[in-house]
């Protein structure tokens, strides 16, 4: 039978189809957190990895078991997310156009890949820094003692952050695409941005001040990188709206 399309569906199919998707999503995510959980070992063990021999501590009895239910469901949600977004796009898509889907598609890659981008540089680059940096305060009177549960509170906002702040060159080309911003203005108001990004940095990091200043740099680095994405923003604004394709568009029309 010939699935319906999204504007011949009634209020009730669309909840049918949301119940759906929504339980293959909640069942994909649960099989991978109980998948994960038992391998609670790998996951701690890659999570810890960039600690080498340190060992973590838990102060109260329960802490370690809530700890590695935590790190289980941020791991069934990391494995099963393909698929979630795969129900996601297949619920939205029967609403678009052609071209619509094109750019929807777009849009999703480009989140899912800059997301992805700032995790593994976090992992890889910032936070073994930050880690490193902070034991070197160890002395022979004071010894440094991490419990499992601060540490991945703290692992997982500083991954977390990164992998949201990798977004800003594509919601700058998004909002020059729109013609919200241009690259004019994001070079002349740099300071401001500047200021900006320290207050981001502030709020959405841990608590330090060497992890606020290890975000602002590649901040930095990626308002620059949104810069030109603006400026291939208004070169494809431009070109669609210059007087032949005006006029092709007025044809198609009629």
């Amino acid at each position: 039978m010939k699935r319906k399309t999204d504007s011949s569906m009634t209020v009730l199919e669309h909840l049918s189809e949301l119940r759906k998707r929504f339980i293959i999503s909640a069942g994909a995510f649960l099989a991978a957190s109980i998948i994960s959980f038992t391998r609670i070992d790998l996951v701690r063990r890659f999570i810890t990895g960039p600690l080498g021999d340190f060992k973590l501590i838990y102060l109260s009895p329960p802490e370690a078991l809530t700890a590695n239910l935590r790190l289980a469901f941020v791991a069934g949600a990391a494995l099963a997310s393909p698929l979630l977004i795969w129900q996601l796009a297949a619920f939205l898509s029967p609403a678009f156009t052609r071209r619509e889907k094109r750019f929807f598609f777009f849009i999703v890659f480009g989140i899912c890949f800059l997301f992805a981008a700032g995790v593994v540089f976090a992992y890889s680059v910032v936070f073994p820094f930050t880690l490193h940096f902070f034991l070197q305060f160890a002395s022979a009177d004071l010894e440094p003692r991490f419990t499992i549960s601060e540490y991945i509170s703290f692992a997982l906002s500083l991954h977390i952050a990164f992998g949201l702040v990798f977004q800003l060159p594509l919601l700058s080309w998004a909002l020059g695409r729109m013609g919200v911003v241009s690259a004019k203005f994001l070079r002349r108001n740099r300071k401001y941005a500047i200021l900006v990004m320290l207050v981001i940095a502030a709020i959405i990091t841990p608590p330090d001040v060497i992890s606020q200043i290890i975000m602002v740099v590649p901040l930095l680095l990626l308002y620059e990188i949104g810069v030109i994405m603006v400026v291939i923003s208004e070169r494809k604004r431009a070109e669609g709206l210059a007087p032949g394709n005006r006029e092709v568009g007025l044809e198609l029309k009629s």
